[in-house]
């Protein structure tokens, strides 16, 4: 059932995906551009986009019953970064049904394994614990924490988080991964926040501009960076406007291949991406470095540094720090409060051509 469900919703996006090409083909009445008001577009349409079969899989999992010998039953959560792993469980985490299946949520890092598994005997009633990794797991403080969870109320469940596929290990059962957004999906959800509550039909050139940079999402491609373009597109209905960030679009993607990849693959990789057409008059080439390659000790100086959200440089360049500055290219304004903040070093910094940051070169889920 769960699988004819996701099949149901793969083609309604691609339907949607086609008769959105037949209608940009179709319109060529041209409208003058001017500045309409937008409003506010409701912060949950994100929320578990596309995610519909994982997320009843969850739900299954933590109000089933599970026999003693699988206790504790443990649920791996595996995918790249900004698929929306965590949303995804403080989305679940927050249904009434689980909320009233467990006596408390911990949400956990691999840092407390060992306090858990120390102090279980102080937690009464049936505990769910969601633990995140963000490395590898140490097999021994999982171990005893495993062990310490067997020992509490029958009912008790694990949900733990991580890019790394070995993780899957953990499971008592089969693990779930998460994957990204189709490029129909994607496309679906970029026209629908661009617009917002503005009517596409009245806007005809609006929406030929948005088939495009719908197109080059497909190479930018994820969810962080799909919002940030539509919630600055949406601020601003003017022709002049949408066509300048296309433009950007499509100079961030050229730009990018001359590395041999995309920008999306690059991200995911943890190598470094060329933005420099989203810089105000820049005297030389400008980068951003994902988030995932930095060490505790490399935040705290980060956190000393200018920060600017992707909205605000897509909707002013000009407005681009002197000097190194911290990228936010998501915060999201759901629980758990994701945000993702990449660095900018120094434009005039000279950088090697083709130095990866994690090296990494491998598509998908890292092992």
């Amino acid at each position: 059932m769960l699988m004819q469900l996701k099949a149901l919703a793969d083609a309604m996006y691609r339907g949607h995906h086609v008769l959105d090409m037949f209608r940009s083909r179709t319109l060529f009445r041209r409208i003058p551009s001017r500045r309409l008001a937008t409003h506010f577009l409701p912060s949950n349409i994100t929320s578990c986009f596309g995610r519909h079969t994982e997320k009843q899989r969850l739900l299954n999992f933590l109000l089933e019953y599970n026999p003693p010998a699988l206790q504790p039953a443990v649920l791996p959560i595996i995918g790249g970064l900004g698929v929306g792993k965590k949303t995804l469980v403080a989305h679940v985490c927050g249904d009434e049904r689980v909320q009233s299946q467990f006596s408390s949520i911990l949400h956990l890092n691999e840092g407390d394994l060992l306090g858990i598994a120390h102090h279980h005997t102080l937690l009464a009633g049936k505990i769910l614990m969601v633990v995140e990794f963000v490395s590898d797991v140490n097999e021994m403080n999982w171990e005893e924490f495993y062990n310490s969870v067997a020992q509490m109320n029958d009912g008790s469940k694990v949900v733990t988080i991580s890019r790394l596929r070995k993780s899957e290990k953990l499971g008592a059962v089969k693990p779930m991964f998460l994957n990204n957004h189709s490029d129909e999906e994607l496309s679906y959800l970029f026209k629908t926040l661009a617009f917002g509550s503005a009517n596409p039909k009245d806007l005809p050139r609006l929406v030929q501009i948005a088939e495009e940079i719908a197109m080059q999402m497909q190479f930018i491609g994820t969810l962080a960076a799909a919002n940030a373009t539509a919630d600055a597109l949406r601020r601003d209905l003017d022709v002049n406007f949408w066509l300048g960030r296309l433009k950007m679009c499509i100079t961030l993607t050229e730009k990018n291949f001359l590395y041999g990849q995309n920008p999306k693959l690059l991200l995911e990789q943890g190598r470094r991406i060329e933005i420099t057409s989203f810089a105000f008059s820049p005297t030389a080439p400008l980068h951003l470095i994902p988030c995932t390659n930095f060490s505790s000790a490399s935040k705290v100086t980060m956190k000393n540094l200018p920060r600017v959200r992707s909205r605000e440089l897509l909707l002013d360049p000009s407005i681009r720090p002197k000097g190194e500055f911290n990228l936010v290219t998501w915060e999201s304004r759901l629980p758990p409060y994701t945000s993702f903040v990449h660095f900018v070093p120094n434009c005039a910094q000279v950088m090697p051509e083709d130095t990866p940051f994690l090296g990494r070169k491998r598509r998908g889920i890292p092992s």
